[in-house]
């Protein structure tokens, strides 16, 4: 009988980061290394939002789907992180398998060395990782998935950004599908972002200024919205 995704996970901390065994006397180190080449490869806040374009652009389809990739920034704090703004993107691909989600956990899919024909889905570090520049804990709910990321060390091992942790609430899937519009179909993967405060201003200036024509040097993406969701009293 095939594990269920929150089955992957907890067998992803206990086998990958000991989590629920002994205590690894490395992991302390691999947080810091992770921590300066994350410093290194993304130097400007406006590289996270490209790098997530090219990620949608870069991933597998299903046959007969119109690729889209929607950015909704709201005010709701639905993650329960006080964050000031949260920032959601849908994208309506196939969505993260086993190899997917182990591939992001991994220190090894950090560089740009290589070929890079699968975006994040195949190599998933390489784009993701720049998001911890406007946020200390991304989330993922994709495919049965629903983890999140923490820039400060997990508790358990001493190792931060690449370390899942399964999400029982905030957001909840209710949560997610209220902010898209609960008339929609919500796409195969979400990523959400409580962006840092510092962050929310810079974040909004560069959606502001992703304009219509980027869609021509995109070869798969057909639909790209930008929006935000008012909160209603």
């Amino acid at each position: 009988m095939a594990e269920s995704p929150k089955q992957h996970i907890d067998r992803v901390r206990r086998t990958k980061f000991s989590i629920g065994g002994a205590d690894n006397p490395l992991t302390e180190d691999l947080h810091q290394a992770v921590k300066n080449l994350s410093a290194e490869l993304y130097a400007k806040d406006v590289h996270f939002l490209m790098e997530l374009i090219q990620n949608a652009e870069d991933n597998e389809y299903v046959e007969g789907v119109n690729p889209s990739l929607e950015f909704v920034i709201t005010s709701e704090d639905i993650t329960a992180t006080g964050a000031p703004a949260t920032l959601l993107i849908f994208n309506n691909e196939k969505g993260f398998s086993e190899k997917n989600i182990e591939s992001i956990c991994s220190v090894g899919r950090f560089t740009k060395k290589g070929n890079r024909k699968r975006g994040y889905i195949g190599e998933k570090g390489i784009g993701f990782k720049s998001v911890f520049l406007i946020t200390s804990q991304p989330y993922i709910f994709s495919n049965g998935y629903q983890i999140r990321f923490n820039e400060a060390p997990c508790s358990h091992c001493s190792l931060g950004y690449i370390v899942p942790e399964w999400v029982e609430k905030h957001p909840s899937l209710v949560d997610i599908q209220r902010i898209y519009g609960s008339a929609s179909v919500l796409p195969t993967t979400t990523i959400i972002l409580p962006l840092k405060s510092d962050k929310v201003k810079p974040v909004k200036e560069q959606l502001s200024n992703v304009h219509p024509e980027v869609l021509l040097f995109l070869s798969k993406i057909k639909r790209l919205s930008i929006r935000e969701h008012c909160q209603r009293s």
